[in-house]
């Protein structure tokens, strides 16, 4: 099988080709010529007003519903997902039913994801079951091809268990993954603590239940000198203390998602349920700082935190909804819209990722197996139900105008490419 780019603007700071306007032939899933002007009349082309390519974009933390929850998404609808998003490479969090949490069930995954258009990197779970009580066997899930190791959704409230698991993982050279939620000061809050949680009559999650858990593990990574990266960071001074952290040389690496930077608690009067998320849509202040830490370069990479939901557990009451998003789709076009820097956005979806849990990391030369991502980076957009390939529709997105559209992704020797 031939594909022909035709006129793409190749992206990435690391690439020779970086802001040159090429063709490109890939023939059985090989980058077989990069050049001014091809032809060929077997090969299907790809054309697309200010089409952009960069080598295929990563996410960090998604959860997909294989094992036990595949009513809300499973592997193959979790991949259709992440290909419309721009996405050759998904790494998924452990929270299964049973959980991801031993080598027989990150073999299950690598296994049935084989065949997908998009490559899943299972994280495995740090406790049995990710219940935060006893490690799980992370040297056996390591060696089966688990990427990293986190109890995902499920923020590890043990000092002692952390500290245990950021010294087991020093051996492999691996990364601990971390939801930042002191649960025993978070418990029972719906929404980001203040005024309006008051007005809207909400329990609230007070800012210091997340800063907390920042600069409790904070000093166990100093204690240990492992690596941990901090994901879904909501608050300006949680930004603030990670900065701090690297600054002093601290092994430490964070994400933020796409939805702390579009919405604020502002956005909770009407009770939409999917704006029920954790950690809570924080204060606009907290909103407009995670803004700026992307183009300051405090957010290492933009995670998804893409957690589908049944309609039954969003289609109720606000205090009955569970928490979580879909966000694979959506990331670009959201992200995009605050105005980062072309370059920098594209370092955060590709080469940051995979520098920070170890992958390899693909080229745009001849000869190399093909893998990228297309997108039209001015392109406004409104996001329509139709255009969800996830099995949950639990997004606020829906309806929303935004900037830079992905036209589809070119993985090896298979390809997804949406509506031209």
């Amino acid at each position: 099988m031939k594909v022909l780019i035709k006129q793409v603007k190749i992206a990435g700071s690391s690439n020779p080709f970086n802001g040159k306007v090429k063709d490109i032939l890939i023939e059985n899933g090989i980058i077989r010529q990069i050049s001014d002007n091809i032809s060929d009349s077997q090969a299907r082309l790809i054309a697309h007003s200010g089409l952009h390519a960069s080598i295929g974009w990563m996410d960090i933390f998604a959860q997909f519903g294989d094992p036990g929850y595949e009513h809300k998404e499973t592997l193959i609808s979790g991949a259709a997902a992440a290909a419309a998003g721009g996405f050759t490479d998904v790494m998924i969090v452990p929270n299964t039913n049973p959980a991801i949490a031993s080598k027989t069930q990150v073999e299950y995954i690598r296994q049935k994801a084989a065949t997908l258009p998009v490559n899943i990197y299972p994280a495995g779970a740090i406790t049995k079951n990710a219940e935060g009580r006893e490690l799980a066997e992370m040297y056996d899930m390591f060696n089966s091809g688990a990427v990293a190791f986190t109890d995902g959704t499920q923020s590890l409230q043990s000092p002692g268990i952390l500290l245990k698991a950021l010294q087991y993982v020093l051996s492999i050279d691996a990364t601990i993954i971390q939801v930042p939620n002191d649960k025993s000061i978070s418990a029972h809050g719906l929404m980001n603590e203040g005024i309006l949680s008051t007005q809207l009559g909400l329990p609230g999650i007070p800012a210091i239940s997340e800063e907390l858990m920042i600069a409790r593990d904070i000093e166990l990574v100093r204690y240990t000198t492992s690596k941990l990266h901090i994901t879904g960071v909501s608050t300006k001074k949680g930004l603030e203390l990670i900065a701090a952290a690297k600054a002093g040389g601290l092994k430490i690496t964070c994400s933020v998602t796409p939805y702390h930077g579009w919405f604020c608690d502002e956005d909770l009067t009407t009770y939409e349920t999917n704006l029920k998320v954790n950690p809570p849509l924080r204060n606009r202040e907290d909103m407009l700082a995670i803004r700026a830490a992307i183009k300051e370069g405090i957010v290492d990479c933009i995670a998804s935190h893409h957690i589908p939901q049944h309609w039954d557990d969003k289609v109720c009451e606000f205090e009955y909804a569970k928490n979580g998003m879909i966000g694979l789709e959506t990331l670009f076009g959201v992200v995009n819209s605050f105005d980062v820097p072309l370059d920098l956005l594209i370092n955060k979806l590709t080469l940051a990722p995979r520098s920070i849990f170890g992958l390899p990391v693909p080229e745009i030369k001849e000869g190399a197996s093909a893998s990228f991502t297309l997108f039209a980076p001015e392109e406004e957009y409104v996001f329509t139900k139709e255009m969800i390939r996830s099995k949950s529709k639990n997004t606020p997105f829906v309806g929303a105008t935004l900037k830079g559209k992905v036209i589809g992704i070119i993985n090896g020797r298979q390809s997804v490419i949406n509506d031209q």
